[in-house]
C-alpha cells in the first residue's frame, strides 16, 4: 500500500512525539524526565502528565525525585509517591508521599522529613501558608542528629518552619534519649547562621576545688557574637565576664574579653633577677585578679589599615591560673597601635608600644616610625634596591623595677644596593653593598652615662647558590610506597663582611637587642634587627637541602627533606668560636601514614649535641595512631640556670568501638625521673554529640601536685573545639 506524503508527515511526528514522552518532556516551565525503563505520559492540551518509574522534575531551582506522581504543568500542582524527596532554597524535603506546587511551593503531607544541616525535623501533618511563606506541623522533633532515631531532640507539639531560615517550636521538650531533660514554650533556631548555645564543664583540681565552668555563647548576627562565662570554683570563688567579637564595616573588626574574680587563695609573688615567679611566700597576690583583652583592626582606605591591641591584667599570673591556653600561647602579652601604609615597593608603619602592666619587662616605643623600602630593580638596570629606616623614642623598662630603666631617642637608616646574576644557566650570584647609619640622643635614667653617639655600619658580602635535579622512573619500592624518586639538592654559601663598627655595642643603649636563641639567627642585613647589637662579622653561612620526592596515591609526596646548616666564621670576635654549632632540620616520611621529624643542634667546638628534638608519629588507620617525641637540651647559661631539659613525650589514640575512644599523654623528664605531665581522657560519642572524661596529673615542682578532672561535652553540629585541639592543647578538655 502506498501512502500519502501528508499521512507519512504525520506518523513520523506522531513516532518523534511518543519516543519523547518515554524519555521526558523538557519545555519552557517545567521538566520532566523519567529516569530508567518507565515513561511520561502526557497530555497537551490539559497540561496533566503521569509517570510510572522513578523520575526527576526541575523548576527554577525546585527538584522534585521519587518512584510515581502525576501532576499539572500548567497549574504547577504535583502528587509524588514512594521515596519522595523534594529540595528547595537549600532545604530537603523527604517522606513517602507529598503534594507541591512548583509555582507557589505549597507543600502537604501526612509525613515529611525536612532539614538543612546543622539541623533536621521530622513531624506530621505539614500545611503552608503562602501569605507568610511559612510551613506548619503538629507532633514533630527537632534534631542535629541525622539519623531516624536522633539521641538528642526537640520534641514539639507545633512547629513552624520558615525554609532555609528558621523554625519554631512552641510547646517543646528537650530529650536525650528517650529522657525528658528540659522544657521549652518557645523553642526558635536559625538554618542560615550559627547558633547561640550553653556550655557547661564540671571538674576537680586541687588549686580549685571541685568547680563548674559555663558559658552562654551568644549569637545575634556574622557581625556580632560572644560569650558570657559564669564559673565557680570552691577555693577560688565566683569568676565571670563577657568575650564579644563584632564586624562594624568601614569602623573595623575586632574583639572586647573581660573576666574577673574575687580570688580567695590568690598566692605568693617574687622576683627572680626581674623575672615574676610563682612561691610559697613572698608578696601576697591581690585578691581582685582581672584580664581585659581588646583588639581592633580598620583598614582606613586602600592599603592602610590600624591595629590596636590591649592587655591588662592585675598580676603576671592570673592568665595562667585560669586561661591556661592562651598563657602557653603567650605568656607576656603586650599592648600597642600600629599604623600600616603599604604601596608597591615601600611600606610605612607607625608604633606605639606603651608599658600597661608594670611586672612585664617591656621595650616601650614612644612612638616608632618605620619606613621599609622592599627589594626593587632601579629602572631598566640590573641593580636591585632594599631600605630600612626608622626613627622613635624608646624606653627600656624592667619587671618592677625602675632603678634601672633607661630611655633615649634613635634615628636608624639602612640602604643596600644587590647585583642578582645566573652564571652557565643555573649558578645563582648576588653580590650586595650596604651602608647604616644611627643616631643615638643622649640617655635618660638612674645611673646611665650613655651619651649623644652616632655609629655607622659598612656591609657587603655575596649569596651563592644552585638546585640540581635528577629523576629514577625505574626506582620502585613496597616498602616505602616509592613509584619513581626525584632527588633535588641545593647547597648555598652565604658571605657577609662588617667591619667594626665606630662604636661598639656596650657603648650604645640596648633596645632592639640580640636575645638567646636556640635555632641560627639571620647574618645578612635587613634580616638582622637587632640593631643596636649589631658589631662586626667576617662570616660564611653554609647551608645544603636534599630532597628526595616520590608519587604515592594522594599525589607527589616528599620522602626524604633534610637540610643541614651551619656558620664558618673566618674571624671571630673575642666572644666567637670559629665555627657555630651544625644545625640538622629532617623530615622522614617513609609512609603515607608513617612520618619522622628531626632537630638537631650539634657543637663541633665541644664534640656534644647541644639539642636534639625527635617526634615520630604512626596513623595508619582512624582505629590507632601514636605520636613519641623526645626533647633534649643542654644547660647554656645564656638561657638561664634552668635551661635544660631532656624529655620525652608520648600521645596514644586508640578507638575501641564505633562509640568509644581514649587518649593518653604523658610527659616525662628524664634529668630527674618525675612524670611531669599525665593525660587520660575517655571519649563516648552519643551520635548527636560527644562527650570527654579527662584526668590529668601535673608535678608542678613548686608546691604540691595537682589533679585535676573534668567532663566535656559538645554538639557535633556546633562543635565547642577546633579539630585537633583535644590532642594539641588537653588542658582544654579541662576548661583552661
Amino acid at each position: 500500500m502506498k501512502l500519502s506524503r501528508p499521512f507519512c508527515l504525520v506518523l513520523l511526528l506522531t513516532r518523534a512525539a511518543c519516543s519523547l514522552f518515554a524519555a521526558g518532556v523538557e519545555e519552557e516551565g517545567i521538566e520532566i524526565q523519567g529516569i530508567g525503563p518507565g515513561q511520561v505520559e502526557f497530555n497537551y492540551e490539559t497540561g496533566f502528565y503521569m509517570t510510572t518509574n522513578d523520575f526527576v522534575a526541575r523548576y527554577q531551582g525546585a527538584v522534585l525525585t521519587a518512584h510515581r506522581a502525576q501532576g499539572n504543568r500548567i497549574t504547577g500542582d504535583v502528587e509524588a509517591e514512594g521515596a519522595v524527596n523534594l529540595q528547595y532554597e537549600n532545604q530537603v524535603w523527604s517522606g513517602d508521599r507529598l503534594q507541591y506546587n512548583f509555582f507557589t511551593h505549597q507543600i502537604r503531607t501526612a509525613r515529611f522529613r525536612t532539614g538543612k544541616s546543622p539541623f533536621f525535623a521530622t513531624g506530621d501533618g505539614l500545611g503552608a501558608d503562602q501569605t507568610n511563606h511559612t510551613y506548619a506541623a503538629t507532633n514533630a522533633f527537632v534534631t542535629t542528629d541525622d539519623v531516624e532515631k536522633p539521641g538528642f531532640r526537640v520534641h514539639a507539639r507545633r512547629l513552624t518552619i520558615v525554609p532555609g531560615k528558621y523554625f519554631v517550636a512552641r510547646d517543646a521538650v528537650l530529650y536525650f534519649g528517650n529522657v525528658p531533660v528540659f522544657y521549652f514554650p518557645y523553642y526558635r533556631r536559625n538554618f542560615d547562621r550559627r547558633q547561640s548555645s550553653f556550655e557547661f564543664t564540671p571538674g576537680y583540681r586541687s588549686s580549685y576545688g571541685p568547680y563548674l565552668l559555663g558559658a552562654y555563647n551568644w549569637y545575634w548576627n556574622e557581625k556580632l557574637y560572644g560569650s558570657l562565662h559564669a564559673d565557680y570554683r570552691l577555693k577560688r570563688g565566683f569568676g565571670g565576664g563577657p568575650d564579644a567579637y563584632y564586624d562594624a564595616g568601614v569602623l573595623g573588626e575586632g574583639t572586647v574579653k573581660y573576666y574577673y574574680l574575687r580570688d580567695h587563695e590568690p598566692g605568693f609573688l617574687t622576683f627572680t633577677n626581674g623575672i615574676p615567679t610563682s612561691s610559697t611566700n613572698g608578696v601576697p597576690i591581690e585578691k581582685d585578679r582581672y584580664r581585659l583583652a581588646f583588639t581592633h583592626q580598620v583598614s582606613l582606605r586602600t592599603n592602610l589599615t590600624a591595629t590596636a591591641v590591649l592587655r591588662q591584667e592585675s598580676d603576671p599570673f592570673v592568665v595562667r591560673d585560669f586561661f591556661e591556653s592562651e598563657y602557653r600561647d603567650n605568656t607576656q602579652p603586650g599592648s600597642f597601635l600600629d599604623v600600616n601604609q603599604r604601596w608597591s615597593n615601600f611600606s610605612l608603619d607607625v608604633l606605639a608600644q606603651p608599658r600597661i602592666n608594670d611586672f612585664f619587662e617591656t621595650i616601650e616605643r614612644l612612638p616608632e616610625v618605620k619606613l621599609t623600602g622592599e627589594r626593587q630593580q632601579l629602572g631598566v638596570s640590573p641593580f636591585y634596591y632594599e631600605s630600612q629606616s626608622s626613627v622613635g623614642y624608646f624606653r627600656h623598662t624592667f619587671a618592677n623595677d625602675l632603678t634601672n630603666s633607661f630611655a633615649a631617642y634613635r634615628a636608624d637608616t639602612f640602604h643596600q644596593l644587590l647585583l642578582p646574576q645566573i652564571f652557565f644557566g643555573w649558578l645563582n650570584v648576588t653580590p650586595r653593598v650596604g651602608g647604616r647609619f644611627t643616631d643615638y640622643g643622649e640617655t635618660h635614667g638612674v645611673g646611665t652615662t650613655n651619651k649623644e653617639e652616632q655609629r655607622w655600619v659598612f656591609n657587603t658580602g655575596a649569596e651563592v647558590s644552585f638546585k640540581a635535579s635528577r629523576i629514577w622512573q625505574g626506582a620502585h619500592s613496597k616498602l616505602f610506597d616509592m613509584d619513581g624518586m626525584r632527588h633535588v639538592v641545593e647547597p648555598s654559601v652565604n658571605y657577609v663582611f662588617v667591619p667594626t663598627p665606630n662604636k661598639p655595642p656596650t657603648e650604645l643603649p640596648q633596645f632592639d637587642s640580640q636575645l638567646s636563641t636556640l635555632r641560627l639567627i639571620p647574618v645578612d642585613f635587613p634580616d638582622y634587627n637587632s640593631i643596636d647589637s649589631i658589631d662586626s662579622q667576617n662570616v660564611l653561612r653554609l647551608g645544603l637541602r636534599n630532597t628526595l620526592q616520590t608519587k604515592r596515591k594522594n599525589g607527589v609526596e616528599n620522602l626524604f627533606k633534610w637540610a643541614v646548616y651551619a656558620d664558618w666564621r673566618l674571624k671571630p670576635r673575642p666572644d666567637q668560636e670559629t665555627f657555630t654549632d651544625v644545625y640538622s632540620d629532617l623530615d622522614f616520611k617513609p609512609r603515607s601514614w608513617i612520618t619522622l621529624n628531626s632537630e638537631t643542634r650539634y657543637s663541633i667546638n665541644d664534640r656534644q649535641w647541644r639539642e636534639a628534638n625527635h617526634t615520630l608519629t604512626l596513623s595508619p588507620n582512624s582505629t590507632w595512631s601514636w605520636s613519641v617525641g623526645h626533647r633534649y637540651l643542654r644547660s647554656d647559661p645564656a638561657l638561664g640556670p634552668d635551661s635544660g631539659n631532656n624529655t620525652i613525650l608520648s600521645s596514644f589514640y586508640y578507638r575501641f568501638s564505633e562509640n568509644w575512644a581514649g587518649r593518653l599523654q604523658h610527659r616525662f623528664e628524664a634529668r630527674d625521673g618525675t612524670l611531669e605531665e599525665q593525660y587520660y581522657t575517655l571519649y563516648r560519642d552519643f551520635r548527636s554529640w560527644t562527650a570527654a572524661l579527662t584526668f590529668r596529673v601535673r608535678e608542678s615542682r613548686i608546691g604540691p601536685t595537682d589533679y585535676g578532672v573534668a567532663v566535656t561535652f559538645s554538639l557535633k553540629a556546633i562543635p565547642r573545639f577546633k579539630l585537633g585541639d583535644d590532642q594539641n592543647k588537653p588542658n582544654l578538655l579541662l576548661g583552661g
